[in-house]
Parts: structure tokens; C-alpha cells; sequence
């Protein structure tokens, strides 16, 4: 019996220490190289923020094609990437200004998982907010589109990875409303 407790015991470290590998952990917690060049906590690569564009990107594509469902599916999906996210690796101030977005952007997901499309697009203004204030403080690895429709609510932003404008608050109704109001790299 002993014997098996001390198995268990050594299977749950190796898988712990598996895991924390396996998140990328950088043991030189002031600095982390990108391009050559040294970078601050605050614009350090954190693989769970890229999760979430990942998925906030879904949602825009599936609000593009106008499909409630698929958007209802992936709002879900990115509030659990939204609840993953560790900002343990940004200062205090970065930590308490992406706990602040993250829980209002986790708030609109979570409702966007359980509305219809006019509302899902109504949350997904804010959210793009929240997405854009997030990756101020996390960066990216991908260049982003802050792209902007006039028409849409007195003016609305949200984000893409192209540069081609595909409106996700009227999608097939306007699709190509809106312009690059700028580039983030």
C-alpha cells in the first residue's frame, strides 16, 4: 500500500512538472527574448492570450457568416480561454488592468454563448474592446487589423488577422463596411 501511495505521489509531480513544462515557463522571470531583442513582463508571449484571439477570431468569422449558433458555441469557447488565462508573468498593475478586462470580457462572452445573433453582436462590441485593451498589455505574434464600421451602433472597432474588412456586426448584410483604422504588430 505504501508503495502504490508513493507511485501515485511521484505519477502526480511528473505529470505537474509535465504540465508546467509544457506551458512554456520561462525560468528568467525578468526578460524573455523575441526577435533578438530583450523584452519586459508586460510584452512577454503568453500562449493562453494567443488561445484567446484564437477564439475571439472564431466568434468574428462566425458572426461574419451570420450564424448564431456556431457563435453561441465559440462565445463559450473563448470564455473558457478567457478563464484560463494566467497573469501571473505581467506586474502588478499590468495584473490588475487584465483582471479588470478579463472578467468583463469573459462577462459578454458568456452572454453571447446564450443570446440570438442582434444580441450576440451587441456583446461582441464590447468584447472587442476588452480583446484590443487585452493585447496592448499581452502583445501578439501575428500582425492585427483594428478595423472600424461608422454604421454600426455610432461607430464600432473589433480585430482581425487580414487586412480585407469582413464586417461581424451585420455580416452578410454589409460585409465589407468598415476600414483599417490601424495596424498592430
Amino acid at each position: 500500500m505504501k508503495n502504490l501511495k508513493m507511485s501515485i505521489a511521484t505519477m502526480l509531480l511528473l505529470a505537474v512538472s509535465f504540465t508546467y513544462a509544457q506551458d512554456g515557463h520561462n525560468h528568467d522571470h525578468g526578460k524573455m527574448e523575441k526577435n533578438g531583442k530583450k523584452m519586459g513582463h508586460s510584452k512577454m508571449m503568453n500562449m493562453k492570450s494567443e488561445a484567446i484571439l484564437s477564439d475571439y477570431f472564431s466568434l468574428k468569422d462566425v458572426l461574419v457568416a451570420d450564424d448564431s449558433k456556431k457563435a453561441a458555441e465559440a462565445g463559450s469557447k473563448l470564455a473558457a480561454s478567457l478563464k484560463a488565462f494566467d497573469k501571473s508573468n505581467y506586474t502588478a498593475g499590468e495584473q490588475k488592468e487584465l483582471t479588470d478586462i478579463i472578467e468583463d470580457a469573459t462577462e459578454h462572452a458568456e452572454h453571447i454563448a446564450k443570446s440570438e445573433i442582434g444580441h450576440q453582436r451587441e456583446h461582441f462590441k464590447t468584447l472587442s474592446k476588452d480583446i484590443t485593451d487585452m493585447v496592448a498589455i499581452t502583445g501578439t505574434k501575428n500582425t492585427l487589423y483594428e478595423q472600424f464600421c461608422p454604421m454600426y451602433d455610432k461607430g464600432s472597432s473589433w480585430l482581425s488577422t487580414k487586412e480585407e474588412v469582413r464586417n461581424p456586426y451585420y455580416g452578410s448584410k454589409m460585409l465589407k463596411c468598415g476600414k483599417v483604422q490601424k495596424t498592430i504588430q
